[in-house]
């Protein structure tokens, strides 16, 4: 089986507009109209740069619909990671999460640098740079061992602010 790549996610999401208004403002995906006629309570989205029909599905449940136990008490997806071309992307987009005060961590993981954020029902996912295989050197590699502290500027210095990611590791050379 020669799966290379995640096409797209479903979410369940409380309210639907609100969900959408989240990723679309905050994230910038738009909207796809691919709905099936007839068919309410969902939404299809894509990311700004992707070439996928849709990289999200949202499908509404309700207002009464409880928050997701996993990762804590049961098994399940802890979050999906998505991949951006830059390190001036990256801050950009940890302005835009801490604005919606949706940003609730950042890391350093060597060979990638990633926020975390959390969506309007506390479902949390990933943003992610990661090092171009021809700037990896022995410290990013050994440092995957550890969990520090994103200095953004501090990479934006060492990598270049437009420095194309994931070029030889996620991206073809």
């Amino acid at each position: 089986m020669g799966i290379h790549r995640l096409n797209h996610a479903v979410l369940y999401v409380r309210d639907l507009d609100r969900s959408v208004a989240f990723y679309r403002d905050v994230l910038g995906f738009r909207p796809v109209a691919m709905t099936p006629d007839g068919f309410r309570g969902a939404a299809f989205l894509q990311a700004p740069d992707s070439t996928n029909d849709h990289d999200l599905g949202l499908f509404e449940i309700g207002a009464a619909a409880g928050a997701s136990p996993a990762g804590r008490p049961m098994v399940g997806l802890y979050h999906l990671a998505w991949e951006l071309d830059t390190l001036d992307e990256l801050a950009v987009t940890a302005e835009r999460l801490a604005a919606a005060d949706a940003l609730v961590g950042a890391s350093d993981h060597g060979t990638t640098k990633s926020l975390y954020g959390r969506d309007p029902d506390g479902l949390e996912f990933e943003i992610v740079w990661i090092v171009p295989a021809d700037l990896l050197d022995d410290a990013a590699l050994a440092a995957r061992k550890r969990i520090g502290r994103l200095d953004l500027d501090r990479e934006r210095q060492r990598y270049g602010g437009q420095t194309r990611g994931g070029v030889g590791i996620s991206v073809p050379a």
